[in-house]
């Protein structure tokens, strides 16, 4: 029996080693904190899974909370208009929601990992609580098979270099401040279905509001993404949850009022419920190479670290761990060097590069036709669904939305084709 070690137990490795111990390998997980930490502690992350990483949950029959979890249906995009923040339509220069082909969920990660955990060991999983530094994996690649980076911060990950070829930031470029929260009202424009809003404000940053299952039930998560240095670069060195929500709330009646009428219940959904910090998106070189000469593979996060803006953080995990497992698996018995971990990355990369370049662009000031196929997705259905699946799929942002030429004949295409069946 082939013995694996996955250090790191966030969505990434959680998954992959349930995946691996379903498939009768020899695993041992690691991590620095126990289930009730991380049950009790502070939220870890904004996330909402598409539905091809969903999959990837039920494939492994992990999808514990699929009945409880909101079922998000749709993903609106507001940009406000400039220089007036009014809470009427007319004070957003775009505004409108495209319905996915399958719904989306959030599960709050300290529910989902704390329960992945407990799951783990009670399978006979062999569940380490230690916080690895590179010396422990030293001496442990000796004794496994494989040893699987997918704690994303601190010293392990400055075993794996940065790819300066396809990392275009080294600075953070947003401002991150998360609140979860009970309370909230539902938009009116379509009060029917759950969806993700997704709130720009050029020239200051983004919020995202999306409904999730968290410690004690419904909640809603409010995500500021701001640009550095301005007007929403405020949470840094705010510790009180009360006064994190307060500012929260604050920035969202000066920037998004809209969004702020719905607020007038709102309560933080516990203590742990604020988070708030900012890096530098970063694709990292996948192999790490230890002192005594032993390797190691990095995974998602690790080796591939976006900006949330585009909301693929728990989706690519979700896809790396798949990637690696069926590497794993159609490796059989032959040795884990370091031509099969490029090879295994490489499969990831594939997926990746697409989340990569779109959160990427997403970054900086959108061109000219961008703006048209947002302005577009308004006026025409087909649009504003195509835009929104590709959170599900971000490849298919290729054929439409990087390229301007492609972007104009895409619109062409379909303003014909809405022509045409309003004359039928």
């Amino acid at each position: 029996m082939r013995k694996i070690l996955v250090v790191g137990a966030g969505q990434s490795g959680l998954q992959l080693a349930l995946g691996l111990q379903s498939h009768g390998y020899e695993v041992t997980l690691m991590s620095n904190r126990t289930a009730d930490e991380i049950r009790t502690g502070r939220v870890m992350s904004t996330q909402c899974m598409f539905h091809t990483a969903l999959q990837h949950e039920r494939d492994l029959k992990l999808n514990f909370w699929e009945s409880q979890a909101p079922d998000i249906e749709g993903l609106g995009v507001s940009v406000a208009a400039p220089g007036s923040f009014d809470p009427g339509p007319s004070q957003r220069a775009i505004d409108w929601v495209g319905r996915l082909d399958e719904y989306a969920q959030s599960v709050d990660q300290r529910v989902k990992m704390a329960s992945w955990m407990e799951t783990f060991a009670q399978r006979g999983g062999r569940l380490v609580i230690h916080g690895a530094a590179v010396g422990d994996l030293d001496y442990f690649s000796r004794t496994y098979d494989l040893v699987l980076v997918s704690a994303g911060k601190g010293e392990l990950v400055k075993m794996f270099e940065r790819d300066a070829s396809r990392s275009p930031y080294s600075e953070p470029q947003r401002a991150l401040a998360v609140a979860y929260v009970h309370g909230l009202g539902p938009r009116p424009e379509h009060p029917e279905f759950d969806a993700v809003r997704c709130n720009l404000v050029p020239g200051v940053g983004e919020m995202f509001i999306m409904p999730t299952l968290t410690l004690s039930g419904r909640a809603d998560i409010l995500f500021w993404e701001g640009v550095p240095g301005g007007p929403l670069d405020a949470f840094r060195g705010i510790k009180d949850p009360s006064e994190h929500l307060a500012l929260t709330l604050d920035l969202m009646r000066t920037f998004l009022p809209w969004e702020y009428a719905r607020t007038a219940g709102v309560e933080l959904t516990d203590a742990g419920g604020t988070l708030a910090g900012r890096y530098a998106p970063t694709v990292r070189k996948p192999v790490g190479r230890l002192p005594g000469g032993g390797l190691v593979l990095g995974v998602a996060d690790v080796v591939v670290a976006n900006d949330p803006i585009t909301g693929q953080g728990s989706n690519s995990a979700s896809k790396c761990a798949a990637a690696y497992l069926a590497a794993i698996l159609e490796h059989g018995d032959k040795p884990f060097d370091e031509t099969w971990m490029r090879q295994t990355f490489d499969r990831y990369w594939a997926t990746a590069q697409h989340v990569t370049k779109w959160t990427n662009a997403m970054l900086a000031p959108p061109p000219e036709h961008v703006l048209n196929l947002l302005g577009a997705a308004g006026r025409l259905q087909p649009v504003a669904d195509r835009f929104v699946n590709c959170f599900d799929a971000p490849a298919d942002l290729e054929n439409f939305f990087f390229d301007p030429d492609k972007a104009q004949a895409y619109l062409a295409e379909v303003s014909e084709a809405s022509v045409a069946q309003r004359r039928a």
